[in-house]
Order: structure tokens, then sequence, then C-alpha cells
């Protein structure tokens, strides 16, 4: 009668055991899986990128602009290019700090190979497989406060300076590349290491930031301060400092309208001394923009407004020619040594109406039909604004983006580069003194883009 009553208790304690044990492990898996979910909510992955093919009805000899009438006849060149494929990494760790990075591939990113030459004794030697760069254009720690009203956020940051650095991604302009104008005179993606204090309180969105400085060696007469952001060493020179503000009000629907300024030194941001003689040159860039954009009523209107000065253009033109003389034949010479204007300017507007808008079974889908108009100039003013008068162009642009769902479009155009007419005061065609116009630049271009978050 024991054994008999003892046998059902031993195995009742099996089995509760059994059920405790099985309890446990679903526990401990459900508490696995709620930490699984909950890292990966805190992740965030995602991007943008573009794939573009391009003819160029015009040449593409590098001087057609010093004798036009030498190129008016050359025949068209196409192209295939990625000019941005990104990816955005970024991680809640909670408590108000965040993380984020954007690893940016341009043109496809590079690539090099090491051969053995066997025409010179076997000499092992690196060959440049393909063109292109691999940045990171963002990495930053965020700590927000007062439920993100307001942030500070320090490491590789956006300086959001003009409509594209502020909005460069592919699904916020209807071109198939970023506009032409201010990513010719300004760096674009603009991105520095420093410290950036920003927030939206109500319908007002305040960003102010403290940079490393702009170097005035890379600064061109073609392109003015697009290379300066660049370092050719492993970290960035910051003898000189900068800041940049940005504000944008949201006060009206479907409206957004913003300012932007940026203001440093550039002289003496390199290893090198210039020396006394440039003792009082500082090289002083302020740049102040206006840009906005509406998106109401099936309507996408943008337009910006940039306006740069440069101060002691002349003094770092002088320099900057002095030291292209003496480094001219130097290998790895990192730096453009140019002319500079004192002043650059550009300025834009495009429109686009979605006309799937007006078909209900398309209402999922959206096809905008665009025209886009803008002006730039990267030598508006100074001593060497003469000699470089090409630079002042003109540009208009018609196409259309669709986009079959919200991260994917799709965008062809035809744009019309042209220049002004030099002022010939009647002179005769054959007379030594006449000016050739420059040959004016037609294109087509067919891109595809996605912009999203994959996570």
């Amino acid at each position: 009668m024991v054994v008999a009553t003892m046998l059902p208790l031993c195995l009742q304690a099996q089995e509760t055991n059994i059920k405790v044990d099985a309890t446990t492990g679903a526990t401990q898996q459900a508490t696995k899986t709620e930490k699984q979910t909950d890292v990966l909510s805190r992740l965030h992955i995602g991007g943008y990128g573009e794939a573009v093919m391009t003819r160029n009805f015009y040449s593409q000899s590098f001087n057609r602009y010093k004798k036009p009438e030498n190129y008016a006849d050359d025949k068209s060149h196409g192209r295939f290019d990625l000019p941005h494929v990104v990816l955005n990494l970024g991680y809640d760790f909670g408590k108000g700090w965040t993380l984020g990075s954007e690893i940016e591939f341009e043109h496809g990113g590079n690539g090099t190979a090491v051969e053995i030459e066997a025409e010179e004794a076997g000499e092992y030697e690196a060959e440049v497989e393909k063109g292109g760069e691999v940045n990171i254009e963002q990495f930053w720690i965020n700590k927000a406060f007062m439920d993100g009203k307001m942030n500070i956020k320090a490491g590789e940051i956006i300086v959001p300076v003009g409509y594209s650095n502020a909005h460069h991604e592919p699904n916020q302009f209807f071109t198939v590349y970023r506009p032409e104008g201010e990513a010719t005179i300004m760096p674009n993606t603009w991105h520095q290491l420093g410290v950036s204090l920003w927030g939206q309180l109500k319908d007002w969105r305040y960003e102010a930031q403290f940079l490393s400085g702009l170097n005035s060696e890379s600064f061109t007469a073609e392109n003015f301060v697009h290379y300066g952001a660049t370092s050719p060493y492993e970290f960035k020179v910051a003898n000189n400092y900068a800041g940049a503000v940005r504000i944008d009000n949201y006060s009206v629907k479907g409206l957004r309208i913003g300012l932007s300024g940026y203001y440093g030194y550039t002289f003496r941001n390199t290893l090198r001394t210039p020396g006394t003689k440039y003792d009082d040159v500082t090289g002083a860039l302020g740049i102040v923009a206006l840009d906005f954009s509406l998106n109401r009523w099936n309507w996408i209107v943008r337009g910006n407004i940039d306006y740069a000065y440069f101060s002691d253009a002349d003094e770092i033109s002088a320099y900057n020619q002095a030291n292209w003389t003496h480094h001219k034949y130097q290998d790895g010479n990192p730096h453009h040594y140019s002319n500079i204007g004192s002043n650059a300017v550009a300025y834009a507007i495009e429109a686009g109406y979605n006309v799937f808008s007006q078909i209900p079974k398309l209402k999922d889908e959206k096809c905008f039909v665009f025209g886009r108009f803008e002006h730039y100039n990267t030598m508006a003013s100074g001593t060497y604004e003469s000699m470089y008068k090409y630079t002042k162009k003109y540009r208009c642009a018609f196409g259309v983006n669709y986009s079959p769902v919200k991260q994917i479009t799709i965008k062809g155009e035809y744009s019309y580069r042209f220049f002004e007419k030099p002022n010939n005061n009647g002179l005769a065609s054959d007379s030594p003194l006449y000016k050739q116009p420059y040959n004016n630049e037609p294109s087509v271009s067919v891109g595809v883009t996605y912009t999203g978050w994959f996570l």
C-alpha cells in the first residue's frame, strides 16, 4: 500500500519538475526574443542611391571654353554612373542617446589592385582599377533633452547651408543629378567634424554648429569653395574655425521656409606656413542662403537663392599661383592653386505637378511633370572675372518623376545649359577682337533612385 501510494507521488513530482523546467525554458526563450525585438526596434538601417544614364550633346574636352569654335561640331558622348549609393546605420541607446552614421559610395566607390610588373624587374605596383570615392559622410552621437526640443550632436555632421545640403536625398529634387548651382559653388553634400545644437520649438526648427574651417588652397575659379571641406591628410586641419546656422519655419501648411548661413576664416588652414607677407590675410568666407519648399494641392515647388563673399581673394589667388609655379612638378600635390572670385551666386526655381492625382485608379502612384530653371556663377566678381566668363551659367530642365511606390523614383529629363553671348559691340566675326560665344550644352538623362528605411 505504501509503495503503491508513493509511486504516483514520485511520478507526480517528476511531472511537476518537467512542467517547471518547460515553463522556465519558455520564459527564457520569451525573454531572449523580447531582447532581440528590443534591439531590432532600436536599430535603424536605410539609405538612398541613384543609377544614371546620360547622353551629352556637346564636347567633353576640358579646353572647350578656351577656344569654343574648335569644339562646336564635336560628337555627343554618353555616360553611365552611380552618383551616390548611401547606407545609413543608426541606433537608439536609450535615455536620449542615439548614434547616426552614413557611408557614401560616390560614382561606384574606388578600387585598387597590386600587380607584379615584369617590365620593372618584378616590382610590386598598385594599379587604380576605377574612379570614385568612399566617404563617411556622417558619424555622430546625439543627446536629446526636453523630449527632443533641444539636442547636442557631435562628430561628422551635415552642414545644412543651402537647400541641397539640408535636403540632399534623391526624392528631394526633380532633376536626375543634384541641383547643379548649389552643388557647384559649395561643398555638396557638405559634411565636417563639429558640434551641433539643434531642436524644434512649435513651428520652428533651429540649428547652430561649431566646425573646423575650410581650406582656401582647395578653392577654384570654376567651383569656388566646393573642394574646401576635403582634406588630403588622415585628419582635417583645424587651424581655423567656423560657424553655421539654420532656421526653418513650418507655420503654413505644406510650406517650409529656411534661412541658413556660414562664416569662418579659410587661409592658413593647412600644414604649410605662408610667411609674414600674408600676416593680414584671413580669407574670410561668408555665405547666406534662403530656400523654400511647398508641397500642397498636388504641386511641389522648390526654390533657393545663395550669395557668398570671400575676402582677400586677390591676395590668396596670387599666393596660390606662386605655389602652383613652385609645386607644379611635384607628384601627389593635392591642391588646386587656382584664381578665386570674390563673390559667387546661385538661384533656382523648380515646380512639378502630380498628373496621377487626376486619375483615381493611380492614386497610390505618383508622376510629377516638372520644369526647372537655375543660374549660378562661381566668379560673380573679382579681379579675374573677365578671364572666366564661362563660369556664368544658366540651365533649364524639363522632365518626369514617376514613383510606382513611395521609396522608388524613376527620373527622366532634358536639360539645356547655356551662356551669355559676349558683347562684341558690332565687331565683324573675322575681327581679331571678336569673341566667340560659348557652345550651349544640351543633354538627356535617365535615372532610377531609391530612398527609404529597410529596418
